[in-house]
């Protein structure tokens, strides 16, 4: 996957949850829960939401590698190498 096609796939599931938001732009390195006042609750849907998409399992060790777009791309990215 493309940084851009990680990007588009963490907003349409970021929004998803939190559509009040939608439009916003996203800062790379500031916990999602910090910018859009998500809960635990609503991060585990977006982690479902991923899963979902890309069929890749996100263990709940690696939830925290997952709380940032920076941390998304990178997570994804290492995943989807062939």
């Amino acid at each position: 996957m493309t940084d851009a096609e990680i990007i588009d796939l963490v907003e349409r599931n970021l929004f998803a949850i939190a559509p009040e938001f939608e439009g916003e732009a996203i800062e790379p390195e500031t916990p999602f829960r910090d910018q859009f006042e998500i809960d635990s609750m609503d991060f585990l849907n977006f982690i479902i939401g991923l899963h979902s998409e890309t069929k890749i399992n996100i263990p709940e060790a690696d939830y925290p590698k997952m709380e940032t777009l920076t941390g998304c791309i990178a997570y994804l990215k290492e995943k989807t190498e062939v």
